[in-house]
């Protein structure tokens, strides 16, 4: 049984895992239902009443900022803080290319013919980024900046902050538009569009549960990266870990926001003890400590028996972020399967992660790790497959199997039209 003994949890392995959050609750649903139906019956109406209503929007406003807007903005910003922006994108456009690279085309030999597939980007990207307490332009940067590199032809920004810090980001990401709006309204929009707004075809990004929720209720009109739940990090770690450096992370995750999960799976009691006193002594100079507190309390610390039973533990869990702090790091990180991210050893924080070192910082939550990546360029490319039959005569297997087939399936119409093809071989 779990005993609330400090900020984190003590659990044992056996209750490891055996818990999922839903991405969004029943009620959040129903709610964000009502907004999503609005915006699609109503358009811009429906959009500036929401816009106005939660106060990122006055009467008179543009909804949509254009590229012109975005670039008065990007000059407005101090040099620092346009390189900062400027090297970090370059970062994330570089792993981004370097995973385009990776996905090529295919064109195979068949009986009579070739088959293969061709790589297309999605037209339009709606790209979504949060702005809850603070803006965030590294969730611009991650997802525009992939979206463009993925080929996309039109990229859109949403999102409810319109801080030129926000703005020169989306400028210096490519955006070609910037909806100024967020919430579940905002995805409506992007998936459905009003007058003088074209709709997106895909619309990733992280959220809250109003905009996770509205992805849910669109995603069969348009494509979308993930349903995200909230924010994870799980450190797995040996007794040669740095207790100071694991609590540092731990409240670096949680400070994210009340629902965040930071976890902890050890095979030392000593070093689980050890951390609970660095996170009692860094939360006294924390300016975020209020939030970090409640955060804790969905979080645990579990120890493992070996390092064996930690990585089967990581793999249940399936968290957002893994963090590896062992003597023999990559053997860790090689067992394994299930996470949305691994950091691998004490000097590759999750932080570098948030803010640019490279990959993406839009990760699956909630144990969806399981079967589904992070957002990448991947999420706006589509893999269009062909067949070219150009030797009837050499095709005579296929043709028959697909009449055989669909005999078996009491297809009549399909089996004529495989056998007419094979008569005239």
């Amino acid at each position: 049984m779990s005993t609330k003994v400090g900020l984190l949890r003590r659990v044992s392995p056996d209750q490891c895992g055996r818990e999922r959050r839903r991405a969004v609750d029943p009620e959040t649903l129903r709610h964000a239902g009502e907004i999503v139906e609005r915006v699609h019956q109503e358009g811009e109406y429906a959009v500036r009443h929401y816009a106005e209503r939660f106060g990122e929007r006055v009467p008179g406003d543009s909804l949509v900022l254009n590229r012109s807007d975005l670039s008065v903005a990007l000059e407005a910003i101090d040099a620092s803080t346009r390189a900062l922006l400027e090297r970090v994108a370059i970062r994330i456009e570089r792993f981004a290319r370097a995973q385009r690279d990776a996905i090529g085309k295919v064109n195979i030999a068949i009986p009579g013919g070739r088959a293969g597939h061709r790589v297309l980007p999605v037209e339009n990207a709606g790209c979504y980024a949060p702005a809850g307490r603070y803006p965030l332009p590294s969730s611009v940067l991650m997802t525009a900046v992939t979206a463009r590199v993925a080929g996309c032809s039109r990229v859109v920004v949403a999102s409810p902050s319109t801080a030129p810090v926000m703005l020169a980001a989306a400028a210096i990401a490519g955006a070609d538009e910037y909806l100024a709006v967020g919430g579940s309204h905002a995805v409506a929009a992007l998936a459905y569009g009003f007058e003088g707004f074209v709709p997106c075809d895909v619309i990733a990004g992280p959220g809250n549960k109003w905009v996770t929720a509205a992805k849910f209720l669109v995603s069969g009109e348009v494509g979308i990266d993930m349903l995200a739940g909230p924010s994870e990090l799980l450190v797995i770690a040996d007794a040669s870990a740095d207790a100071a450096i694991v609590a540092a992370d731990l409240l670096a995750q949680a400070e994210h926001d009340d629902d965040a999960v930071p976890m902890l799976v050890t095979t030392s009691q000593e070093l689980a003890e050890s951390v609970e006193h660095e996170l009692v002594r860094q939360l006294e100079t924390l300016p975020t400590a209020a939030t970090a507190r409640r955060a804790l309390a969905n979080g645990f610390r579990c120890v493992a028996s070996d390092l064996d039973q930690a990585c089967e533990l990581s793999d249940r869990i399936g968290a957002e972020h893994v963090e590896i702090m062992t003597a023999d790091t990559r053997s860790v990180a090689s067992r394994l399967q299930n996470a949305g991210g691994i950091f691998i050893g004490s000097m590759s924080a999750e932080v570098l992660g948030d803010y640019g070192a490279g990959p993406n910082h839009t990760l699956p939550t909630g144990g969806t790790a399981r079967f589904r990546a992070g957002l990448s360029v991947s999420t706006f490319l589509r893999l269009r497959t062909w067949i070219e039959i150009e030797n009837a005569h050499d095709a005579g297997e296929l043709f028959a199997d697909a009449e055989a087939l669909a005999r078996i399936e009491r297809l009549e119409s399909h089996a004529r039209s495989a056998a007419v093809r094979s008569s005239d071989a």
